[in-house]
């Protein structure tokens, strides 16, 4: 896709080196973004091979709701280095879209915490108040955030529907240019044509804004080249990229839509190119 390859070419020529929690350097940018229409096409990347199946199970954990990671462990490890022995998660994404803890007063001034399912609200405007611009889902809990190993970094969401077409938003506070922001663009693109789908919607734009766009590189000492991601976004530059898939989702409520609901139809991409994770 050329707007990602657009995201790659601006981080390397306008970036800056800075500093990460990991222990590897960056190049850093500031308030990157792009956009795609979804319209065109199903917005995995060509120019290497993506692991399809861990973007479907990961999304479909989210919204499960889980807190820990052991039924998705059984399909894939991208969380586990992030989770505790029993597969607990302190910053578990879907806990936070089904059951975001809301507090309110009562009259003596006590505070009462609800769960929110913010996801059937979405679902529920969608349905009643389509031109509604509270369409807000968040997984940013202050107190969580700031004690949490790993805060959320795609951290919210905002749908608008215009034309007939439903578009979405997502802000990222970090974000990994060549692990991260592909499969972040495919969850959040398959989300948005899952909701779609559901209240009878076309397919707008994908739009993702990300505060701190940053490649790993080895320190100025040379150290730590074994993350080096540079190489590799670099060969993805060179490769053309190819024509988008097609995503076909079963006609089944939203709720009910499992892993084999999903079906890719006509991918073809580049080789795979392996990067490190930064942990």
């Amino acid at each position: 896709m050329k707007e990602y390859l657009d995201l790659v070419r601006h981080v390397l020529e306008h970036g800056e080196r800075k500093p990460s929690r990991t222990g590897v350097d960056t190049i850093s940018c500031f308030a990157a973004s792009y956009s795609v229409d979804l319209a065109q096409g199903f917005p995995l990347l060509t120019t290497k091979k993506m692991q399809w199946n861990s973007v479907l199970r990961e999304l479909l954990w989210y919204l499960s709701g889980e807190d820990h990671i052991r039924n998705l462990r059984e399909y894939t490890k991208i969380w586990d280095a992030w989770a505790d022995e029993d597969g607990n998660l302190e910053t578990a994404y879907g806990a936070y879209w089904r059951h975001f803890p809301s507090a309110t007063k009562d009259g003596d001034g006590r505070w009462h915490v609800k769960e929110v399912d913010q996801i059937a609200n979405v679902l529920h405007a969608l349905r009643t108040d389509p031109s509604s611009r509270r369409m807000v889902v968040t997984a940013w809990e202050p107190g969580n955030a700031w004690s949490s190993r790993l805060p959320p970094c795609h951290y919210t969401y905002a749908f608008q529907v215009l034309g007939g077409k439903l578009n979405c938003h997502l802000s990222q506070r970090s974000g990994d240019v060549a692990l991260g922001i592909p499969f972040n663009l495919a969850a959040y693109a398959t989300l948005t044509q899952m909701l779609a789908q559901e209240v009878g919607l076309g397919l707008g734009r994908f739009a993702h804004t990300i505060i701190d766009a940053h490649i790993y590189c080895p320190r100025a000492d040379g150290s730590m080249a074994e993350y080096d991601h540079i190489e590799g976004l670099r060969k993805q530059l060179e490769r053309e990229p190819l024509p988008l898939p097609t995503l076909h989702i079963a006609d089944k409520p939203f709720d009910q839509l499992e892993f084999d609901d999903f079906r890719l139809e006509g991918y073809s991409c580049h080789p795979p190119i392996s990067f490190k994770v930064a942990v």
